[in-house]
């Protein structure tokens, strides 16, 4: 029993990158899915980011193109950010861009119908 909590001790303390890697050197050796893995390291990793990545508070608006409605678009981001015209048009003509970042859902998603009822496409992160 030692040696298996002194295991899991261990395994706690890699990072995202190394538990990947040995979940893909497990899955060589053994043959077996690095899904079954992932299931099975997963609560051995702690409960706490698990949870952190379900309640997401802030999210970040990226406009990811203007349409072809780029005038449109460039109006609705001046009214959305309080941007000057040439900042507002250099965010457009740049994109993937954020728009805005750590709003919450409603307001992302407000801003995601806004833009894209203009012409623009956006995402959510």
């Amino acid at each position: 029993m030692a040696d298996i909590a002194k295991l899991v001790e261990e395994l706690s303390a890699l990072t995202v990158m190394e538990a990947a890697d040995l979940a893909k050197a497990l899955e060589e050796a053994w043959g077996v899915s690095a899904a079954a893995a992932v299931a099975v390291a997963a609560p051995a990793a702690g409960g706490e980011a698990a949870a952190a990545a379900e309640e997401k508070t802030e999210f970040d608006v990226i406009l990811t193109g203007d349409g072809g409605k780029k005038i449109q678009v460039i109006k609705e981001v001046r009214a959305i950010t309080n941007l000057g015209l040439t900042e507002a048009k250099a965010l457009v003509e740049g994109a993937p861009k954020a728009v805005k970042e750590g709003v919450s859902k409603a307001e992302a998603e407000d801003i995601k119908k806004k833009i894209e009822e203009a012409g623009g496409t956006v995402e959510i992160k």
